[in-house]
C-alpha cells in the first residue's frame, strides 16, 4: 500500500483503524462516566456502606444508564429533515413560471386551483391587485393544506421584490418584501483599437454600460467617424450585488473619453432641486439639443456629399444627409426632442419619419424597416422611432439621416457647431457641484495617470 501523501511543513499521521464518529465518542464518554460514578459510590470491601447510601448510589447509576441509552439511540438516527415530523416541515411551493399569453386564471388552473381562488386572493388581499400585473418569466408559487385547499400564493416580482398572500379567517393577507442590493464601486479603462464596443468589452464592461457611456457623450462625439485608434476611455461606475453575485450595473458616476488628443469628461450630479444630469468639469450639461449620431451604429457607408452619384438611379444627385449602414432591425433614435410631423411611405423614401424640433429644425429618417411612431406624436431625444431597413430606393439596410435648418439642408456632421450652446448650472449651484464631484474627479484623474504611465513604460508602446 503506498505511503500517505505528506503535506509540506506538517507531519502526516496515518492509522488503519477506522475512527469513531464524534457522536459515538460522546456516548463512550458517558459510559465512562457511569463506570466512574459506580466506582465512587460502590463501597469497597474494607468499608461497610449503610443501606440508605447504597440505595441512593444505585438510583444515580440507573439514571445515568437511562441517559446513556438515550444518547446511543440518538446517535443511530441521521440528522436530516426526513426524520422530522411532517407537521414540522415547511410546506412545499408549487412554482409556476409565467408564460407568454398567460393570465391568472390559466396559471391557477395549471396549479390545480379554480377561478374562485383567483377572485379570493385578488379581491380580499390588500395588495391583491398587484397579482394581476404579471409578466413572462416571473414565478408564482402555491401552497395547499392537507385537503388541497389554497393556503398561500407567492409572486416573485423580481430578484428584489416578492409579494406573499396568506389565507386568513376573512380572506387573504398580503406581505411585500423588498431586498436591497449591495452597492459596490467599480472602475475600468480601455483603449480603442477598432471600435468603442470592443474596447469596452475588453475592459470588462457590459453592453448596457457601453451604451450608457455612448449616450452620455453622444452630444459631443460622433461615434461613427470621430473615434480613432489609440483613443481611451476611463469610467467610474456602480455594480449591484445580491448574495455575493453581481445582479446588474448601477449608475455611471464619472467618465473620460480622450478622442484625437482632446479629453471630454462627464460627472453625474444631482442638483439642489433633485434633478440628475451629466456635466463636464465646468458644470456645462453633456446633454445637447441633438445627438451627433441618431442610432446604434456599426459603420458609415456614405457621408454628406452634394455631388454623389445615386447608387440606383446612376445619376448625380445631391445627397443631403448621411447614410449609416447597419443591420436590419437596428434601433433608430430621435436626434432631439420634438413632434412627428410626417410618418409614412413613399417609393423613394420607403418608410420614413420627419420630426420638427422647435421652429427652425427638422430631422428626417428614411428607408426604415418599421416605424415606431405616428404623425402628431411627441418624442424625446434617444426615443426609438423606428428600425433600420432597406425600404424604398435603397441598395441595402441603412439609415438615411437629414438635418434641415429653416427648410435648408445642412450637413449633419457639422451643423452641431452652429447650434445653441448647452445649458450650464447656475452660478448658485457651481460651488455645490465642485464639492460633489471632487472625489470622483481625483479618482478619474488617477485612472488616466495610471493609464498614461502604463503606456509610457510599455516597451511596445514606443516601438516603431
Amino acid at each position: 500500500m503506498p505511503a500517505a501523501k505528506k503535506a509540506r511543513g506538517a507531519t502526516a499521521i496515518r492509522s488503519d483503524q477506522p475512527r469513531l464518529p464524534h457522536k459515538h465518542l460522546v456516548a463512550v464518554g458517558l459510559i465512562s462516566a457511569v463506570v466512574a460514578i459506580a466506582t465512587i459510590v460502590t463501597p469497597s470491601s474494607n468499608i461497610e456502606a449503610t443501606k440508605p447510601d447504597q440505595l441512593e448510589a444505585d438510583a444515580r447509576v440507573a439514571e445515568t444508564e437511562v441517559a446513556v441509552e438515550r444518547v446511543l439511540d440518538a446517535t443511530t438516527q441521521p440528522a436530516s429533515l426526513d426524520n422530522l415530523e411532517p407537521a414540522l416541515l415547511p410546506p412545499e411551493w408549487d412554482e409556476q413560471t409565467v408564460r407568454s399569453g398567460d393570465n391568472l386564471s390559466l396559471i391557477f388552473k395549471r396549479a390545480g386551483f379554480r377561478d374562485r381562488d383567483v377572485y379570493n386572493v385578488v379581491n380580499t388581499a390588500e395588495d391583491g391587485k398587484s397579482l394581476g400585473k404579471i409578466f413572462p418569466g416571473q414565478t408564482i408559487g402555491f401552497q395547499r393544506d392537507d385537503t388541497g385547499a389554497l393556503t398561500a400564493v407567492q409572486h416573485q416580482v423580481s430578484q428584489l421584490e416578492t409579494i406573499t398572500y396568506n389565507r386568513a379567517e376573512a380572506g387573504f393577507t398580503s406581505e411585500r418584501v423588498a431586498r436591497t442590493p449591495e452597492l459596490r464601486e467599480a472602475w475600468a479603462s480601455g483603449e480603442i483599437t477598432s471600435s468603442l464596443f470592443l474596447a469596452g468589452q475588453d475592459a470588462g464592461l457590459t453592453q448596457n454600460m457601453i451604451m450608457e457611456l455612448a449616450n452620455v457623450f453622444g452630444g459631443v462625439i460622433d461615434f461613427v467617424l470621430d473615434p480613432r485608434k489609440g483613443d481611451t476611455i476611463h469610467l467610474i461606475y456602480q455594480e449591484l450585488y445580491l448574495d455575493g453575485e453581481k445582479y446588474k450595473d448601477g449608475e455611471l458616476i464619472a467618465a473620460a473619453f480622450t478622442n484625437q488628443g482632446k479629453t471630454f469628461t462627464a460627472y453625474r450630479y444631482e442638483d439642489s432641486s433633485g434633478d440628475i444630469g451629466y456635466y463636464n468639469e465646468d458644470g456645462v450639461s453633456m446633454r445637447k439639443a441633438f445627438l451627433m449620431a441618431p442610432l446604434d451604429f456599426r459603420r458609415v457607408s456614405s457621408n454628406f456629399n452634394m455631388r454623389r452619384k445615386h447608387p440606383i438611379y446612376k445619376t448625380t444627385r445631391p445627397h443631403r444627409g448621411t447614410d449609416y449602414a447597419a443591420d436590419r432591425g437596428t434601433p433608430v433614435f430621435a436626434a432631439g426632442d420634438g413632434r412627428v410631423v410626417k410618418a409614412g411611405y413613399t417609393k423613394a423614401n420607403g418608410n420614413y419619419v420627419f420630426i420638427q424640433h422647435g421652429e427652425a429644425y427638422v430631422t428626417k429618417y428614411l428607408h426604415l424597416h418599421k416605424r415606431k411612431v405616428k404623425t402628431g406624436q411627441r418624442v424625446a431625444q434617444s426615443q426609438v422611432i423606428g428600425t433600420v431597413g432597406s425600404t424604398g430606393a435603397a441598395t441595402g439596410p441603412h439609415l438615411h439621416y437629414e438635418f434641415l435648418v429653416n427648410g435648408v439642408h445642412r450637413n449633419p456632421r457639422t451643423i452641431h457647431k452652429k447650434l445653441p450652446k448647452a445649458k450650464a448650472l447656475p452660478a448658485s449651484e457651481k460651488a455645490r457641484f465642485r464639492d460633489a464631484i471632487l472625489g470622483d474627479a481625483r479618482q478619474l484623474a488617477g485612472l488616466m495617470t495610471q493609464d498614461n504611465l502604463a503606456m509610457t513604460t510599455d516597451p511596445q508602446a514606443s516601438a516603431p
